[in-house]
């Protein structure tokens, strides 16, 4: 049995891996674009740094299954590793440095360890139980994160994804209803706006149509910082689609907003 800084260790190697081929490709004149079936974006560097990471999970953990976004999933059992190769395609594609690599460990159904790394940003970051929840920055350095103590839904920051997504739910209402309540919102988007509120400098984040490839790295990071994160209606599971994420202080004033009818 492996321990979770063992587990961690591999995450970052994984990472270390990934961030060699995504940044190499990252604004390449050549770069091939696809659309997939569901009308999102895949580039010849999601799909490489999908396969060196199954590479090298085959090497290293061959008998833990994998979910990954590209090349879907494979094995069972109760250690399950669930990876983005480029969460933010779409600024990948655009060259706008916001987009990560997201790799988490989910043990009994839960995602307990993970690194997000956004290396266009020089930025990376970390967490496991006994560990805690870090980050690393060519401009910060190294620290330890812990979310804000922020306790009222009027002083918070929100941040949330397009709201053309928003606009095909039965949420959008309660999220008009939130922007119109909270001291300031913005669309920082993807995995950035979760890092921002593990890092303290945003309150709540709420997004929705997302995957559970698009969830699961950011789990560990957030709690293990002191925060929240569940489903909008409920408990977060493999199928949510809708994410609140919070300092924990305001998880339940947001969530019943949300809850709340239209």
């Amino acid at each position: 049995m492996f321990t979770f800084e063992q587990d961690l260790a591999l995450a970052i190697e994984l990472a270390d891996a990934a961030d060699q081929i995504s940044l190499a490709r990252f604004r390449a004149l050549d770069l091939n674009v696809e659309t997939k079936p569901d009308m999102t974006e895949v580039t010849d560097a999601d799909k490489s740094v999908e396969q060196k990471i199954l590479e090298l999970l085959g090497r290293n953990r061959p008998d833990d299954a994998i979910i990954g976004e590209e090349f879907g999933s494979s094995g069972q059992g109760s250690r399950k590793w669930i990876i983005d190769p480029i969460d933010g395609t779409s600024n990948f594609v655009r060259g706008v440095p916001v987009w990560a690599t997201l790799i988490a460990l989910s043990i009994d159904g839960k995602p307990t360890v993970s690194v997000v790394s956004a290396p266009a940003m020089g930025a990376r970051w970390w967490a496991a139980p006994g560990v805690g929840s870090h980050t690393y920055s060519l401009t910060g350095g190294s620290r330890s994160l812990s979310v804000s103590n922020v306790s009222r839904v009027e002083d918070c920051s929100v941040s949330y994804n397009n709201l053309q997504l928003w606009q095909k739910t039965e949420y959008m209402p309660q999220l008009l209803k939130l922007s119109e309540k909270v001291w300031r919102t913005r669309a920082y988007g993807d995995f950035w706006s979760y890092m921002l509120l593990a890092e303290g400098a945003v309150d709540v984040v709420a997004e929705h149509g997302l995957k559970i490839y698009d969830i699961a790295a950011l789990v560990p990071i957030i709690e293990q910082a002191g925060g929240t994160i569940s489903d909008l209606s409920g408990e977060l599971t493999e199928a949510s689609s809708s994410v609140l994420a919070t300092n924990k202080l305001l998880h339940n004033q947001v969530q019943a907003l949300f809850q709340a009818a239209s």
